[in-house]
């Protein structure tokens, strides 16, 4: 770039400040209602769901990350003629709001909040629902999201909580919902199962106790089986042991003259070969019945088929002996079996993982803790035959960071297993997932191992379950009733509701064909509360029916990955049950954010900067930027760097703002008058006419790519645009806007410039909100609307794309770029002008779409003369290898017979793939172009060579006399343009010069005299011995001193 603009772009470059432009930016939104005016200009609706946050605690970057994305979407699709509304929502309900309140007062267990009172209780998680939530308006609104906070939705009010009601009674009439008993993933410390989803998140890497114990027969007490456990805790309700029917089983004779039973299979882990003889093998089929001792007292008055030997399908010989000890309570297998045989369920673990009175011995133990009292009484009984330590993963409490436990409980469930083949159709056919292998993948797989949903939990912040029951009757077998709105539950009890929460239904008593019904006393899963989003944000079915059903299901949601177990799975359940709809069309799912140093990110290490500071230092912008042009986007992992963020200010935010400044200049000088484009203009230059087809290609690929919510494909788009026009378009175009008078080339240059930039700003809106907006304004200069987020998204024009031009200028940059390399790889300076340069390429029609382009690449590289040459043998040796990316998946165990065949193809074969034709190799395999993989070698002659996979060039290297001579004058117009930029002179300003220089300098002075005043816009340059004018300065050229003085004309 000149030195001219150079001095441009630095001044406006110290005048901006990105975030105090932001802040500006947010009032004038604010005051002038520019969102709403963004809803209200448009009528055909684009649906959008936002799944509510809690409020309980700040916003962090995974939050920022999904909320950046959740308004770049919505942008686009309002720039494109859409009314998109952005409703906020709150979840209210649930563990995270209890805790604090336990936290508060203490509470151990259900007993003590009962006693302190359900409504205070209640009242008190109420109280600090909201905590938050300005704080989380003051961040989102930072980072530009536009979100309708005041008509926000809360799931603790009372018409959000009918229409919940309303989705489970749907539910009820199609009977999928039932109580039983389950074992479940259970969380001590909140006293509460969780479901499948939340037990599955946060597994850890643990050392467990790892123990073999015998189990004496009742018929020959000198014989015993083994079994294996990690949960030694579960010992004491041990009710059977189970075996594998066609596992192969040895009784065993150690030389001590103990006898064992256990898988054929396994007997190696346990015992040292010649230090046992098998006495008889049998499969597990014929142990069945087989009576043991109870390792405890405590239920061995149970009469068979209490601790006999039975039969089950999930055993196996991976591990352990092949003999699982089953504890019906506390394991899903063990409780499927046990019911089978109608064994009683034995619970001895309280809520709080206690064990009660029923096992007095252990009494009031927390179970992991008395893991080491079990064991130590096992070795004094005999019972235990090793013991071990083990490493391996175990699942804990996503809330409180404990160890979960199996347990059975009561609870009530969704029969999601009956309607899962019908959810994996409608998943598969109705959604597109990005990245697109989630829907058959992660999310699928999870689809189709989908169990029951237990929708209930023993808690008191939550919406009640409408279910009400004859209570005095046996609890097996109670007659039942649900209620799906206020209005029936007015109608029942004659009262009116303005809540609905537990304190308020608890003590209600209806009466109905003679008895007496109270409602039960769970809430549901908030989980179950998000998943009904879609119809209580709008109270349906009670109100805004034709709005619910005109939007349904959503054009767009985004979350992160771990919603594949959440959010996006309750969603999917509710919406096939209800109306067999999956309740999103498209869902953009991204990755997790970790700290710098790749751990996760933590409030108590300080791994990573406030969000705030982060905005308040570069800008929300350049944060948004730097998420979306990074892994995540790709549902992958993001480490996440503050200089990155920098990064992004320097290498776009910067660029695009001196751009404009370059523009801005010399319009000022010019006097060129702004106004909107309703086309783009026409031109006769070369690259006017290319970057307009560079930004309907744009247009294009983001059309495609965002119909798809592509946006990982957008983003490189969009910045390599960026790179295009800042440094080609106009580092080549710059000379065109210095010169005289405003000649129609000008204007051109002008027109052309003008139109790119404000149709860039338009294109970037979506995902630099602020900066877009800035820029839209100063471009349009009153002519255009209010805000650039209230004009229309630009359309592709593709009787303006040139793909040859294109392909032209794309080989042009690569020639500058080899060529620069060259002359850095020689230490040859770029102000010398080289003799010749030599483009080399085997395709003809490659080398013409380079010489319309010649004058352009003479003046960019300093080349007096170009050729052309299509005889690469000359200069390049062309390799040609296998693109195993593309021939892989179809060649497959032929690959190596590929690989061979096309490295062997000839230079005109390599011609006919680079004019579009197809050949065969191998014999009978088609190859095309995309097939393989070209690098070119320099060959050693007179000139130097440098290439790439596209093209090569050779450089005349040699420096003569006059072209150090030239040299030296460009040198010396660098410094020049330093000294006028150091003194602050305007760019059209006119100047007087003094130099006092070397003889060698002076001699490139007089040579290039002429040259340098035009360059300069000196009216005259004196050599003097001393300079007399008043500005002055010192500056140096290849060791050489030169004096410079100035005065303005």
């Amino acid at each position: 770039m000149s030195e001219q603009a150079e001095i441009t772009q630095n001044q406006n470059s110290n005048q901006i400040s990105f975030p105090k432009m932001e802040e500006e930016i947010l009032a004038r939104w604010a005051k002038q209602n520019i969102f709403q005016k963004s809803l209200d200009s448009k009528k055909k609706a684009y649906s959008f769901y936002d799944g509510p946050p809690f409020a309980t605690g700040l916003p962090h970057y995974g939050h920022l990350l999904a909320s950046t994305l959740k308004d770049i979407v919505p942008r686009y699709w309002t720039m494109r003629g859409f009314r998109v509304e952005r409703r906020w929502g709150w979840d209210c309900h649930g563990l995270p709001i209890e805790q604090e309140i336990d936290k508060k007062h203490q509470f151990k267990s259900t007993n003590e909040i009962e006693a302190f009172g359900i409504a205070r209780y209640n009242e008190e998680c109420r109280s600090i629902v909201l905590r938050f939530t300005e704080e989380w308006e003051r961040v989102i609104t930072r980072l530009g999201r536009w979100a309708d906070f005041k008509n926000d939705y809360k799931t603790m009010d009372r018409d959000f909580m009918e229409s919940v009601w309303w989705v489970f009674k749907q539910i009820w009439d199609k009977g999928l919902i039932y109580r039983g008993y389950k074992v479940m993933a259970f969380s001590t410390a909140l006293g509460t199962p969780l479901s499948n989803f939340e037990a599955g998140s946060n597994y850890q890497e643990v050392q467990d106790p790892a123990i073999t114990i015998s189990f004496p027969l009742v018929d020959d007490p000198n014989v015993s089986f083994l079994a294996w456990t990690t949960t030694p805790w579960t010992l004491p309700s041990n009710l059977s042991l189970l075996v594998g029917k066609d596992i192969s089983y040895s009784k065993i004779k150690t030389k001590d003259g103990k006898q064992f039973i256990l898988a054929e299979a396994l007997l190696s882990k346990f015992f040292k070969e010649g230090d046992y003889q098998i006495e008889e093998n049998t499969l597990g089929l014929n142990l069945v019945g087989t009576a043991y001792v109870p390792l405890f007292d405590f239920f061995k008055s149970l009469p068979a088929p209490h601790f006999t030997v039975q039969l089950s399908d999930h055993v196996s010989t991976e591990d352990g002996t092949g003999i699982v000890h089953s504890a019906p309570a506390h394991g899903e297998e063990d409780y499927a079996s046990g019911k089978l045989l109608g064994l009683k369920l034995i619970c001895p673990v309280d809520p709080h993982g206690l064990f009660t009175d029923e096992v007095p011995t252990y009494k009031d133990l927390y179970v992991k803790d008395a893991d080491k009292l079990i064991i130590q009484d096992l070795k004094k009984s005999g019972r235990l035959f090793k013991q071990e330590t083990i490493n391996h993963r175990y699942a804990f409490c996503p809330r409180t960071d404990t160890p979960l436990i199996s347990r059975a409980v009561a609870s009530w469930f969704v029969s999601v297993e009956k309607i899962k083949d019908k959810l994996c159709e409608i998943n598969a056919s109705q959604t597109h997932w990005v990245p697109e292998h989630l829907r058959d993948g992660r999310f699928g797989k999870w689809l189709e191992n989908a169990r029951d949903w237990a929708i209930s939990r023993n808690r008191y912040w939550g919406n009640p379950l409408p279910i009400w029951e004859a209570f005095e009757e046996p609890v097996q077998n109670r007659e039942s009733f649900c209620l799906g709105s206020l209005e029936e539950l007015q109608k029942f009890t004659g009262e009116q509701f303005k809540d609905i929460h537990r304190e308020h239904l608890d003590d209600i008593i209806i009466e109905k064909n003679g008895k007496k019904f109270k409602r039960v006393p769970e809430v549901l899963d908030c989980w179950f509360e998000s998943g009904s989003m879609p119809y209580a944000q709008y109270h349906y079915p009670f109100e805004n029916k034709k709005q619910f059903e005109a939007e349904f299901p959503a054009d767009f949601i985004g979350e992160g990955l771990d919603q594949t177990r959440g959010w996006f799975y309750t969603l999917s359940v509710l919406g096939t049950i209800l109306f067999e709809k999956i309740p999103f069309k498209n869902v953009v799912v991204n990755g997790l954010i970790l700290a710098e140093d790749g751990k996760k990110m933590s409030k108590r290490l300080k791994n990573y900067p406030d969000p705030m500071d982060v905005m308040h230092s570069y800008g929300a912008d350049a944060l948004r930027l730097y998420l979306i042009d990074s892994p995540v986007i790709r549902a992958e992992e993001l480490r996440f760097s503050e200089k990155g963020v920098k990064e992004i200010v320097r290498k776009v935010q910067l660029k695009l703002w001196n751009a404009y400044s370059f523009f801005e200049s010399y319009a000022e000088i010019d006097g060129y008058k702004k106004s909107m484009w309703t086309k783009p203009p026409q031109s006769k230059n070369i690259l006017d006419r290319w970057i307009i087809s560079r930004m309907q290609s744009l247009l294009k690929r983001i059309e495609t790519e965002m119909t798809l919510y592509h946006l990982y494909s957008v983003v490189p788009e969009v910045l390599k645009f960026l790179e295009e026009l800042t440094n080609t378009y106009i580092r080549l175009n710059r000379s065109r806007f210095w010169d005289e008078g405003f000649t129609e080339d000008k204007k051109s240059a002008f027109d052309t410039l003008h139109y790119v930039m404000t149709d860039f700003s338009k294109v970037m809106a979506p995902f630099m909100p602020f900066l877009s907006d800035k820029l839209y304004l100063l471009l349009s200069n009153e002519t255009g609307k209010e805000s650039v987020h209230l004009d229309d998204y630009p359309r592709s024009q593709e009787t303006l794309i040139n793909p040859s031009l294109e392909q032209g200028v794309a080989l042009l940059e690569e020639v500058i770029l080899l060529s620069r390399n060259l002359r850095e790889k020689e230490k040859i300076k770029v102000r010398i002008p080289l003799k010749e340069l030599v483009i080399v390429h085997r395709k003809a029609s490659a080398l013409e779409s380079l010489r319309p382009l010649e004058s352009y690449l003479k003046s960019e590289l300093n080349i007096r003369n170009i050729s052309y040459t299509s005889d690469e043998p000359k200069y390049v040796e062309v390799s040609i290898k296998a693109n195993g990316a593309t021939l892989g998946p179809r060649a497959g165990k032929r690959m190596g017979e590929l690989m061979k065949a096309i490295s062997t193809l000839s230079f005109e074969d390599l011609q006919k793939l680079d004019e579009g034709e197809r050949l065969k190799v191998a014999g009978d395999v088609e190859i095309s172009a995309e097939d393989v993989r070209i690098t070119r070698k320099p060959v050693d002659g007179s000139h130097s060579v440098s290439a790439s996979s596209k093209i090569a060039v050779a450089l005349d290297l040699s420096v003569d006399r006059d072209q150090e001579l030239e040299g030296n004058a460009r040198e010396i117009i660098n410094r020049i343009q330093n000294f006028r930029k150091d003194t602050g002179l305007n760019l059209a300003d006119r100047i007087h010069l003094e130099i006092q220089a070397p003889k060698e300098l002076l001699e490139s002075l007089n040579k290039h005299r002429t040259f340098i005043m035009e360059q300069t816009l000196a009216l005259e340059i004196k050599e003097v011995s001393s300079c007399q004018y008043p500005r002055t300065g010192n500056f140096e050229i290849d060791g050489q001193s030169i004096t410079l003085a100035l005065k303005k004309a």
